[in-house]
Parts: C-alpha cells; sequence; structure tokens
C-alpha cells in the first residue's frame, strides 16, 4: 500500500490519511480494536512536539488547518512522515511550479498598443535600430517599456523566472479532517457503488484505490466503474473473474475501447479523428510572415496530419493471447445470439472492425466455442430483430398502444424518450402508461425527468447538450412545442414533476427508519444533485461538483493558468481569457488581444514556454467595478491558441481572499497557493477550449463549471450555451431538496443542529458517491 497515493485521495476529500503504521506509540497513545482502527487516538494532554508545529505552521502558509482530531494524530507521527507530506501539498499546490507572468507588476497597465506591434514588426523585416532581445527579435526606442516585461513582448517568449513571494494571504483556511484506513475502505466502497457515473476525479481516485487495496465484496453500480475493475483484474492476471462482470457484449466492447484510448464511454472513432482535426484549424496569425495562401495550406497539412494521427491511433492490434481470452467472455455471455446481436446493433461498424482484429472468425472453429459461432452466424446474417427499429415503427405510425407495450419492456428507455413521447402521443395517456413502470426506472433518471421538466417544456428555453467526444451544443425548443398552448405546457410540467417526486416519495417511505429528527445544513440547498454533466477534468483540491457556489469574501477574483511543467522549451500557446455579458445583450472580453477592459487587467500574452519549468497568466477581476458597470456574468475559459487541444496537466483555477491580494512588482508573480479557492487540472485530450467558471456579480458567486467549446480563442464562445447550461444546473434538485423529500417521507422533524438522529453535513456531502445511496432503487 502506498500511503503517498492514498494521500492523493483524501486530500480530494479534504482529509489526510494516517495508517496505523505511521503512528508511533513513543508519542502518545493509541489502542487498537479488533477491527485494526485505533479504538481512540488519545494524546490531548501530550504536549505538541516541534516538527509538528512547524508543520501545521507550513500548511497554513499553503491556506489549510486541522481538526483537533488529525493534529493528535499527526503529533504521533515521525519527521519523515510529516515531511513527505508537506512535500505532497507543495505539489499538489504546485509550489515548485513557474509562475512568473510577462509583465511586472502588471496590475499597473504596460500602456502597449496595436501601433507597438505594427512598429516592432515592419523594424524586425527590415532589420532596424532598437534592443534585440533573446529571442532575436528587435524593440525599437518608444514603443513596448521594456524594463516592464520578464521576456519578449513582441514574440511572448519568457527569460526572467520569479518565485512565489506572498504566501498565507487567503483569508479561509481550509479545515482538514482526519483518515484513517476504515475512511479509506468506506470510501473505495462508496466509488464502486455510486448509482451515477463517476466523474474524472472520482475514475482517478478509484484507479488508485484498485491500485492499492484489494477489491472489496460489493456490487459495482455503473457500467463505467466495471471498465476499472476489469481493467485491474486484467492486469492481475486474472481474466476469469472478468468474465463474472460481464452481462452483455455491450460490457466487452465499452472494455475493449476504453483499454484502446482511454474513454469510458464508447466515442465514435469518426468524432475522434474530427475532433482531432478541428483542433488543428487555426486563425491566421497576427501580423504572419505568411500569406493567406501559405496559412491555409499549412493549417491543411497540420489537420490532415493530425487526422492520420488519430486514424493510427486507432487501428486495432491484439495478441494471440488476448484474442482468445476476449473470444471465452463473448462465449461465455448468458443470452441468446439473438439478442446479444440486438446489443451489438447500434455499435455494428466497431464490432465489425473488432471482430477482424481479435481473429474471432478462426477462434469460433475450435471445439467449445460454440456459442461465438453461432452469435457470428446470427451477427453476419442479420438473424434478428432491432427493438428500437419495432418502436420507431408503431410511433410512425402513431401507434400508442404498441409503443408503449415495447417501451414498458425497457423503462430505462421510456424514462429517456418521455418528454418526446408526451408530444407526439399526449401527455395525459403517456404519463398514465409511464406511471406503470416507473417503480422499476433507476432512480438517477426519475430525478432527471423531475429536474429538466419545467426547461423542455419551455417553448422559449433553449437547453445544451454534450454529444459523446464533442462539445457542447445550444438545442433550440422542440418544435411541437408551438402547438400546444401555455396551460397544456404547464399541465405537462406538472404531470411530470407531481408524478417523479411521489415515486420519490413511495421509495424513502418503503425504507424503515427509527430515526426522529434530521439535520440538513444550509449549504447543501445550494449543491446540486451528482446526475449527468459530470467533470471529465481532475480536480486535486477538495473537489466539487458542477454548479457548485463559490461566495466571494473580496472585492478581487484572480484567476490563474499554469501550464507546460516538465515539457522541453517551445512554442506552446495557450490563452487565459474571460467574456463579460450585460442583461442588454452587450458582451467585451479579456485576453491576449485585450489585455485592460471594464473591471479586468490581463497580465500579458506567453506564446512559448521555457524548459521543464511551465509558464502563467493571470486576470485580475474587480467586482465592485463589474457591479458598478452592470455586469451579469464573467465567464472563465482557457483556450489552445497553437494547434492541437488544451495540454494536458494545464492548471486553471481562481484565487480569492477577503483581503487584497499582492503582485510582485519585481516579478509579477502573483500566485499564493493559500488564496486558491478553486482549481481544476486539465486531463481531456479533445478540448480545444473550456469554460471553467462563471462570476454571478450581482449575487458575488463564482458557480463552477465545465463546458468545452470549440474556439481557439474566446471569441468563438457562444454565452447562449453557457446561459443554457446555467439554466440546466439551476434546474437540478439540491442535495437539500432532495433530503426534505426524504424528511417529509420518512416522517423526520428538520432541526438547525447537528444533535440530531440522522446529521447531513458539508462534509458529508463532499463524498458525492455517498450522496448518491439516496436514489434509492
Amino acid at each position: 500500500m502506498k500511503t503517498n497515493d492514498l494521500q492523493t485521495v483524501a486530500l480530494r476529500q479534504q482529509a489526510i490519511f494516517i495508517p496505523i503504521s505511521s503512528l508511533n506509540p513513543s508519542k502518545g497513545s493509541t489502542s487498537p480494536s479488533p477491527n485494526g482502527e485505533a479504538a481512540e487516538l488519545e494524546g490531548r494532554g501530550v504536549r505538541l512536539n516541534p516538527i509538528t508545529s512547524v508543520f501545521v505552521a507550513n500548511l497554513g502558509k499553503l491556506g489549510f488547518t486541522v481538526t483537533e482530531n488529525l493534529l493528535q494524530a499527526l503529533n504521533q507521527t515521525s519527521p519523515t512522515f510529516q515531511a513527505d507530506l508537506l512535500e505532497k501539498f507543495r505539489v499538489v499546490m504546485g509550489v515548485n511550479k513557474n509562475w512568473t507572468p510577462l509583465v511586472k507588476g502588471w496590475d499597473t497597465p504596460t500602456g502597449e498598443t496595436l501601433t507597438d506591434h505594427i512598429i516592432t514588426f515592419f523594424v524586425n523585416i527590415f532589420q532596424g535600430r532598437g534592443t534585440k532581445l533573446e529571442c532575436g527579435h528587435i524593440i525599437p526606442a518608444n514603443t513596448f517599456p521594456l524594463e516592464r516585461y520578464n521576456g519578449c513582448p513582441f514574440c511572448g517568449t519568457p527569460f526572467e523566472f520569479g518565485k512565489i513571494e506572498n504566501y498565507g494571504q487567503g483569508s479561509q483556511l481550509k479545515l482538514l479532517a482526519l483518515w484513517t484506513e476504515k475512511d479509506v475502505q468506506a470510501f473505495f466502497a462508496d466509488l464502486l457503488t455510486s448509482k451515477t457515473a463517476l466523474d474524472a476525479t472520482q475514475m482517478d481516485s478509484l484507479k488508485i484505490l484498485l491500485a492499492n487495496l484489494p477489491m472489496p465484496e460489493v456490487a459495482v453500480g455503473m457500467k463505467e466503474t466495471l471498465m476499472a475493475v476489469i481493467d485491474t483484474y486484467i492486469a492481475q492476471n486474472e481474466a476469469d473473474k472478468a468474465q463474472k462482470l460481464f452481462t452483455s457484449p455491450q460490457d466487452i466492447l465499452r472494455y475493449l475501447w476504453y483499454k484502446h484510448t482511454g474513454f469510458l464511454q464508447i466515442i465514435e472513432p469518426k468524432t475522434i479523428i474530427k475532433r482531432n482535426r478541428s483542433n488543428n484549424q487555426q486563425l491566421t496569425p497576427f501580423l504572419s510572415l505568411k500569406t493567406v495562401t501559405e496559412h491555409k495550406t499549412k493549417t491543411k497539412s497540420l489537420q490532415d496530419k493530425a487526422a492520420t494521427e488519430a486514424k493510427n491511433l486507432l487501428k486495432l492490434k491484439y495478441s494471440r493471447p488476448m484474442c482468445l481470452t476476449v473470444a471465452k467472455w463473448l462465449n461465455g455471455l448468458d443470452m441468446t445470439a439473438e439478442k446479444a446481436c440486438e446489443i451489438m446493433h447500434p455499435k455494428r461498424q466497431i464490432w465489425v472492425r473488432f471482430i477482424r482484429a481479435l481473429r474471432l472468425a478462426e477462434y469460433n472453429k475450435r471445439a467449445g466455442f460454440e456459442k461465438l459461432r453461432e452469435l457470428l452466424d446470427v451477427f453476419y446474417n442479420e438473424k434478428y430483430e432491432v427493438w428500437q427499429g419495432r418502436v420507431n415503427h408503431f410511433r410512425l405510425r402513431a401507434d400508442a398502444e404498441q409503443t408503449f407495450r415495447l417501451l414498458q419492456q425497457r423503462p430505462g428507455l421510456f424514462a429517456r424518450s418521455l418528454f418526446a413521447n408526451m408530444l407526439w402521443f399526449g401527455a395525459a395517456e403517456t404519463v398514465a402508461a409511464f406511471a406503470e413502470i416507473i417503480d422499476k426506472v433507476p432512480a438517477r433518471l426519475v430525478f432527471t425527468l423531475n429536474m429538466y421538466a419545467q426547461n423542455y417544456f419551455n417553448p422559449i428555453q433553449s437547453r445544451t447538450v454534450k454529444p459523446l467526444g464533442g462539445v457542447s451544443k445550444n438545442i433550440a425548443p422542440h418544435k411541437l412545442l408551438r402547438m400546444f398552448g401555455e396551460d397544456d405546457l404547464t399541465t405537462m410540467q406538472d404531470l411530470v414533476m407531481d408524478l417523479c417526486v411521489l415515486a420519490m416519495q413511495k421509495r424513502f417511505s418503503a425504507q424503515a427508519t427509527e430515526n426522529k429528527t434530521i439535520f440538513i445544513h444550509p449549504q447543501l440547498y445550494k449543491m446540486p444533485i451528482a446526475i449527468g454533466d459530470r467533470s471529465e477534468n481532475v480536480q486535486d483540491l477538495p473537489s466539487a461538483l458542477m454548479g457548485a457556489r463559490f461566495p466571494i469574501e473580496g472585492n478581487t477574483v484572480r484567476l490563474f493558468m499554469q501550464w507546460g511543467e516538465g515539457l522541453p522549451a517551445q512554442h506552446m500557446d495557450m490563452d487565459l481569457s474571460c467574456h463579460l455579458a450585460w442583461a442588454n445583450g452587450k458582451t467585451d472580453f479579456c485576453s491576449y488581444s485585450h489585455l485592460v477592459t471594464t473591471g479586468c487587467k490581463h497580465s500579458g500574452d506567453i506564446r512559448s514556454i521555457p524548459n521543464k519549468i511551465g509558464t502563467a497568466e493571470y486576470i485580475e477581476i474587480n467586482v465592485a467595478e463589474l457591479q458598478a458597470a452592470h455586469v451579469q456574468y464573467v465567464t472563465f475559459t482557457c483556450n489552445a491558441f497553437s494547434s492541437g487541444a488544451i495540454t494536458p496537466n494545464m492548471v486553471v483555477g481562481w484565487m480569492n481572499s477577503k483581503h487584497p491580494m499582492k503582485i510582485s512588482e519585481t516579478t509579477g508573480v502573483a500566485y499564493d497557493p493559500s488564496c486558491v479557492q478553486h482549481q481544476v487540472r486539465i486531463t481531456s485530450s479533445l478540448a480545444k477550449g473550456l469554460v471553467f467558471g462563471v462570476l454571478d456579480v450581482a449575487a458575488a458567486e463564482i458557480v463552477w463549471l465545465e463546458m468545452p467549446f470549440a474556439g481557439q480563442i474566446v471569441q468563438g464562445l457562444s454565452f447562449k450555451g453557457v446561459q443554457a447550461l446555467l439554466a440546466k444546473l439551476n434546474a437540478k434538485l439540491s442535495v437539500g431538496n432532495l433530503l426534505k423529500i426524504k424528511a417529509e417521507a420518512q416522517n423526520l422533524t428538520v432541526v438547525e443542529t447537528e444533535e440530531a438522529d440522522e446529521v447531513y453535513t458539508l462534509q458529508w456531502a463532499m463524498n458525492t458517491a455517498a450522496v448518491t445511496k439516496l436514489l434509492v432503487d
């Protein structure tokens, strides 16, 4: 068991993991219980040793503090353990990275203009007079104030680097709790049994736990989660155990595709190729020496190269042992060939490629593979009927009875098509048919219907969707909504919402409980249920759900972006920007091409990274100035201006403090780990542009959300899409409201103190996998 890896998981849950083996009995008293845990980490009367005092002080500089229990446990650990732990925090907070921007003291604008760039451009063409920099560019006199720059103001190459100067400016410390082996095991089980798909952070934590701990005896809740478990068995040469986890050919295909591409969902090859090609679509560089025709030629070459690389990456090639393993998996499935082929049909083209690559036509001739032989015969000769085709057949003929009869056979698909069927066949008849099988519908789908009914049946409310592997798209309201009056649409909303609430109440009522009181933390009413809209990037700090709101303590929000750590020096142009929107439709932006605007100041455009240490950009946002200018929203974005997607391991986030945050006048470094309110590490390989937060100016709150978009610059962002996503997140049922429904169904009295039979705090809600236990099936 690697304690350092488990610390990564613990920190994401705002805790520190201290195994029993790390405790030094001479520094305090611990008495182990039969289950291996310390019955009580005593030592409250033991004097705090100097090493622990220094460790806690250093944590404070990074923005963390500890509970009393954790402090006493830390006091019993060795200096080596504490030193390793502190280094872990320093890595997560990026203390050893380069945080130097292009401009020194960038809160005071340099005054650079478009004219400065044009003059410098011509001086470099004709080799005129000026100051020659390390990058080779000549900066003429009376243009850029070179004493204000850490690099070349013309090409954005950094030369000078500084260190973090200011620590401990944060006004609110993050409280860390104690995690023991029991807590780790409980969290492990929660991830495995989660009834909603895990986001990137949870999946990364699950992989760490699978690599370090034995698999607990629990039922895996989601197909995506199952892939990580199966992969662990394969890595341990236990393919036979994986066989028991496959229930359909789709599970096998999902695993093969996950192993080949890294995607837990089956994204079509053509989608991956298209995204790689579009990510290399470049705007004509400003003041480029190339002609437009030359630029188009180069761009097409980059696109073709990216598409070729993607195609090569997607080529399938398997060893003989792996082919045999998959053949056994398919041969061992407990279902008829016709049923299996019907499941395979939607991904028929991908299956044809895999069947060839895995040499299944060869293995089906062997003795003992009769079921595989029958499966391939039925598949290739198409001796099966597709259920969805029959549904479409009856739907197009407006045969409600036959359509509903088929849909009732598959409650999950009935739930997903409920709204459209209500418009097609009529609300009352559709809801009545759905009510007969709603008890068989997974709870997450029941909640989804309840949350999105109001938006769907709004004839003027656009919706946001994100196709697999694609970017967020804004969808216009369904055309059939125009055929109904306002009262009819309101009735449809009420029918769905009332039915879903009744179903949830019935499920809660069926749970036996002897409890009488319940405490619900007020902040839980602002925390959405983790259904859909999962994050594709990793949060190494205490993680938050999409739609979570962060209150602003002071008048300043500071965005930051750091990229390129560990990479050799090269041109790699990533851009940090923000988009301003007013209620009257007016918009503005702050980016590399517009360094100063209403309430926003940019630290300068860096287009090349130094060797190994990375580089950084900032944007300072003055909330008071934005409020005075009546700005409604400020959207935070990062983009890859260079060819390709956003570089992996880029870190973006924002800082916030009640007290003013300093900016170095000598280097411009403006990063203070203690002020970081939220940060995200980019791991998605297909995003060209990414929205990572929205400032609600009037409410002085930042909404954490993640929305990829196809844009090389911030101007490519459609704010209508952001508004649609905000509306979708606002429509989600909150954890607090769900607990309120539970309280009413089980006759629990809601109390305002934690002295209750059932206690639901912010710390409990941080484990979103545990929250899904409320989704009663």
